[in-house]
């Protein structure tokens, strides 16, 4: 695990909601693709399911970070992509599954017309920075 600094709220800038504004890391920098609601074998996990999607889209995120070497203390950056904004909540209840508040990474969250499917609601990608 990288040692990771957290700033919040820099000077001059509002204060963060649900994430934090930068995050400074050394180490190897890690780069995960927008997951998306896909179980193991590539069938679609909870269509029209906005908690589902988020809870497998998350394990997806966890796996890839693994197969890295790479852990949620990681991330130093989330990025949401979302098709309609009203899901947001039910990607944070899922992230906060794996990252407590103290520790949550940079974000951005995109709303998009569509996604690679129509099925799917959200896609989300990573990067992680772990000690070398």
């Amino acid at each position: 695990m990288s040692e990771l600094t957290r700033i919040p709220a820099p000077e001059g800038v509002a204060p963060a909601a649900q994430y934090t504004h930068v995050v400074l890391g050394t180490g190897r920098f890690v780069a995960v693709s927008g997951q998306l609601a896909l179980d193991e074998d590539g069938k679609v996990v909870g269509e029209g399911d906005p908690a589902a999607q988020a809870r497998q889209v998350f394990e997806n995120l966890r796996r890839c970070l693994a197969s890295a070497g790479a852990a949620f203390d990681d991330v130093v950056k989330l990025t949401f992509f979302v098709t309609d904004m009203a899901n947001m909540g039910a990607i944070r209840a899922a992230r906060a599954e794996h990252i407590p508040d103290d520790r949550l990474p940079a974000a951005s969250a995109v709303q998009v017309a569509a996604l690679v499917r129509p099925e799917f609601l959200m896609e989300i990608e990573a990067f992680a920075v772990v000690a070398p």
